[in-house]
C-alpha cells in the first residue's frame, strides 16, 4: 500500500464533497445522495484489493 492510494481516496472525497455541495445548493438532494453513494462505492472498489491482501497476510501469519 502506497501513499498514492491515500491521495486517490482523498481526491475522490474532495470531488464528491464539491459535487454534493453544488447539488444541495441547486436543490437536487436526491442526485446529491446518489453521488455520495457512488463515491463510496468507487472508494470501496479501490481498497478491496488491499483488504484481500490483509486477509491473506493474517491467514498466512496464523497458519489458517
Amino acid at each position: 500500500m502506497g501513499i498514492d492510494l491515500v491521495f486517490k481516496i482523498a481526491a475522490v472525497g474532495i470531488i464528491v464533497a464539491v459535487l454534493d455541495q453544488v447539488l444541495h445548493r441547486s436543490g437536487r438532494d436526491d442526485i446529491a445522495m446518489i453521488t455520495s453513494l457512488a463515491g463510496l462505492v468507487i472508494v470501496l472498489f479501490m481498497i478491496v484489493e488491499q483488504i484481500s491482501r490483509l486477509f491473506n497476510t493474517i491467514k498466512s501469519t496464523f497458519g489458517l
